[in-house]
């Protein structure tokens, strides 16, 4: 869906902006939204993360003992 540049600058929307649309009694309403990439975490990532979370412990625990 295409908006006018005028419109656009009116609501402070960017071009390719992603817009929610709503069925209302009056017509449609157009919402801007925010939408979040979402990342499946494989086996081995997982594992990459268990492990940063490990060296991060070993190292508070060295800070805490100095």
């Amino acid at each position: 869906m295409t908006l006018p540049v005028k419109l656009r600058k009116r609501y402070g929307l960017e071009q390719n902006d992603e817009l929610m649309v709503e069925e209302t009694e009056q017509g449609l309403l157009l919402r801007p939204v925010v939408s979040m990439p979402i990342e499946f975490y494989s086996e081995s990532r997982i594992a990459e993360f268990s492990e940063e979370d490990a060296a991060i412990g070993r190292t508070l625990d060295q800070l805490e003992k100095s």
